[in-house]
């Protein structure tokens, strides 16, 4: 059923609310729902629109970015047809500072492997010995193929908690050559396994591909072309230098989104291809393993942290305290949040961790409820079910001590003062001023964000 829509007057009203008003946050006039578009940015703005002219109602859709605000949204944005139609309240006060994305991070170092096989530079269906330098890594390590590290199937053991603490603090002597010490659970491309460690070792595997630090690379081939600064960001890099794949990219939400609108918009901005849509199609199609993951992307609705009831063709990058970006191609719709957690369960930690869903199901709830037509009956809230969580699948004592070079998890001549013989930096002596693990903050020059 169409609800009927409000008058050119009410979407004023409404936009300004939604948008807080202010200079530069106009909309085409007289163009109807289902007809705008909007150009990618050539600065730091996004193009507006009235939420009903793509087609939403405004007081709805301010239900919804209302609900993800209480739910420890610090930042939303939502974009239809590449217009910006709705914002977060906190917005203006959250968009430049640079946030910890978490795992989004490994959907980022996905689309550099893209870039890098659109290049020739890299094969995704080599084994990493074609990169690897000589005497690193024992003959079964090296057959690990790129594919199975960016489909998650490298068949290493994980310790997610492990993996995680050791660059959160961090004191990872070198993150990718530490991979090569964890022993095999299962064979390579047999069998998902969500790994940190495997992703961090794809990072220095495009890096000795392209031949140079995967910042240098990052900034030039990808971030720069679609506006994002270099000063705009701090990516961690673990004691040898090389940076991390599985987290600890902190990028400005409004920046993030950038990300996003080209993942959206088939790899192209401005009409120049950045990814191409061959490596995206590969990207986005589920692995022969696991139906909800193609290349370090989620894929479809019900996984991760996707609806049950979103459309067959999301698909997303999903970080730890539910930093998401997500796209439907169908609805031509991209929603990007950051935040901290925000789930309501009575089950405890345990639930919060489980029950990532809730907080995307309520409220896409509320979004679907905003479009004219909408794209799905209401699914009813949220139902709980059995608690599945299991702690103990998710930390590996042997890699944690592998960090110091003990235990049997340890790669040779690694420890925490060097790793292959090349002496590392302390810890922390990467960070910028104010950069403390979640967030960059602070007045120094030197600190990353959109100034």
């Amino acid at each position: 059923m169409v609800r009927k829509r409000r008058g050119l007057a009410g979407a004023v009203v409404a936009a300004i609310m939604i948008f807080g008003g202010g200079a530069g946050q106009a909309w085409p006039e007289g163009i109807s729902a289902g007809e705008i578009r909007c150009a990618q940015p050539e600065g730091r703005e996004f193009e507006r629109a009235a939420p009903e002219q793509a087609g939403l109602d405004s007081q709805r859709l301010l239900d919804a970015l209302n609900f993800a605000a209480s739910r420890n949204r610090l930042n939303v944005q939502i974009f239809r047809h590449n217009c910006l139609i709705g914002e977060g309240p906190q917005n203006s006060q959250t968009g430049h500072i640079p946030w910890n994305v978490w795992s989004v991070t490994k959907s980022i170092v996905s689309l550099l492997a893209g870039i890098a096989w659109d290049q020739g530079r890299l094969d995704i269906d080599a084994p990493i010995d074609r990169y690897l330098p000589p005497g690193v890594g024992d003959p079964e390590h090296r057959a690990i193929t790129v594919e199975n590290l960016l489909t998650e199937t490298s068949g290493l053991r994980i310790g997610l908690v492990a993996e995680g603490l050791t660059g959160v603090i961090p004191v990872d002597p070198f993150s990718g050559v530490q991979a090569l010490g964890v022993p095999f659970d299962n064979p390579p491309g047999s069998k998902f396994s969500y790994s940190q460690r495997n992703v961090d070792l794809l990072s220095y595997v495009i890096e000795l591909a392209i031949g140079e630090p995967l910042q240098e690379f990052a900034q030039r081939e990808l971030f720069g072309p679609i506006g994002i600064q270099r000063g705009d960001y701090y990516w961690a890099r673990d004691r040898s230098g090389h940076t991390y794949g599985y987290a600890h990219l902190m990028i400005p939400p409004d920046d993030l989104s950038r990300l996003g609108m080209l993942t959206a918009n088939d790899g192209r901005w401005q009409g120049r291809e950045i990814v191409s849509h061959a490596y995206l199609t590969r990207a986005t199609t589920s692995s022969a393993t696991n139906n909800c993951y193609g290349y370090l992307f989620w894929l479809g609705p019900d996984c991760a942290e996707n609806a049950e009831f979103l459309p067959a063709d999301t698909f997303s990058m999903s970080g730890l305290g539910l930093q998401h970006v997500f796209v439907i191609p169908s609805l031509d719709l991209l929603v990007v949040w950051t935040g901290v957690f925000g789930v309501h369960t009575d089950q405890g930690a345990s639930g919060i961790l489980q029950y990532g869903m809730e907080v995307s199901h309520e409220f896409f709830r509320e979004l679907f409820a905003a479009f004219d037509d909408p794209p799905v009956p209401d699914p009813g809230q949220f139902v709980e079910p059995p608690l599945r969580f299991d702690a103990s699948k998710y930390f590996d004592a042997d890699i944690a001590l592998a960090v110091f070079g003990l235990g049997p998890d340890a790669y040779p001549g690694c420890n925490a003062l060097s790793c292959l013989n090349t002496p590392l930096a302390p810890p922390f002596s990467d960070a910028p001023p104010g950069c403390e693990l979640l967030a960059c903050f602070g007045p120094d020059p030197r600190t990353p964000g959109i100034h």
